[in-house]
């Protein structure tokens, strides 16, 4: 359990000085392997965003260095954070385009999963996108979004929206489906997972049906759902959420697994990997 640091908004320093070689090698490990498999999977928004920032193979990045690329592109700035934060401090960091991003990272034994996002979760998979105009307002009026649905009780229906989103999200690009949600990009598995194996279900993304769906946490997701375009956040970003908590915050949830008659499907799954199998 992360312990609570003495500022109120739980940010520290990075203390970028205390890595180790053995850190450094890690980030080099997962850098490296990522950047050879992406090409033609990751949306060229993602691709774009990795460009134009000081991300170096070897070494972890310094926030301050992420920053200086950052701000004078969508005024976004990274803030170390000991780890997963309250959701309130969260969502006030994203509300005033700071993004959390934990200091540590994963040891070499725990390459292709870790529960906790560690500084290669938070920076590669979440910054590049944040370079992006569209990507950087939504998230922030995600942030904004979330204190209202902490308030009201709703929280698990909009967290829903962020994480076959922002997390999980694929897009439309180049006559087929493309990966930009950073809980994927971040993760060589799921990074393949995603759009090659016939086990997930891939559906066209509708708010209502995204607010209902449960995920998982500690596995591969059994559904996707896709955007025609990145574009459709800035409507997301627009949507008047009260009249859909007032319905479907007591209507049950949906399993990950479930397809519905009126869904838009892009690829029925075969449901294969999590009848039987692990990750």
């Amino acid at each position: 359990m992360t312990t609570a640091p003495h500022r109120p908004d739980w940010t520290i320093d990075q203390g970028w000085h205390t890595y180790t070689a053995a850190d450094h090698a890690v980030w080099q490990t997962l850098f490296e392997r990522q950047m050879a498999m992406l090409p033609g999977r990751a949306c060229d928004e993602f691709v774009q965003g990795m460009q134009a920032l000081p991300m170096q193979p070897d070494r972890i990045p310094r926030f301050d260095e992420l920053n200086e690329a950052l701000l004078p592109q969508t005024g976004w700035q990274v803030v170390a954070v000991p780890g997963l934060v309250p959701d309130d401090v969260f969502f006030d960091h994203l509300a005033n385009r700071r993004f959390p991003a934990g200091n540590f990272i994963r040891n070499a034994q725990q390459l292709d999963y870790l529960q906790e996002p560690d500084v290669f979760h938070d920076v590669f998979g979440h910054v590049p996108m944040l370079m992006n105009p569209v990507m950087a307002d939504f998230i922030q009026a995600y942030g904004a979004g979330g204190l209202r649905a902490e308030r009201l009780g709703v929280l698990p229906l909009l967290a829903r929206v962020y994480w076959y989103t922002v997390e999980f999200g694929l897009v439309r690009q180049h006559g087929g489906l493309r990966l930009f949600g950073a809980g994927i990009a971040s993760s060589y598995t799921e990074s393949l997972f995603c759009l090659d194996d016939p086990s997930p279900n891939r559906l066209r993304f509708e708010l209502e049906r995204v607010m209902r769906t449960d995920y998982r946490i500690d596995d591969f997701q059994e559904i996707y759902f896709v955007l025609d375009s990145l574009d459709d956040l800035l409507d997301l970003a627009r949507v008047d959420f009260a009249p859909l908590y007032q319905r479907l915050r007591h209507q049950p949830s949906l399993p990950p697994g479930q397809v519905l008659p009126h869904d838009h499907i892009w690829h029925r799954g075969s449901g294969a990997y999590h009848h039987g199998g692990s990750r």
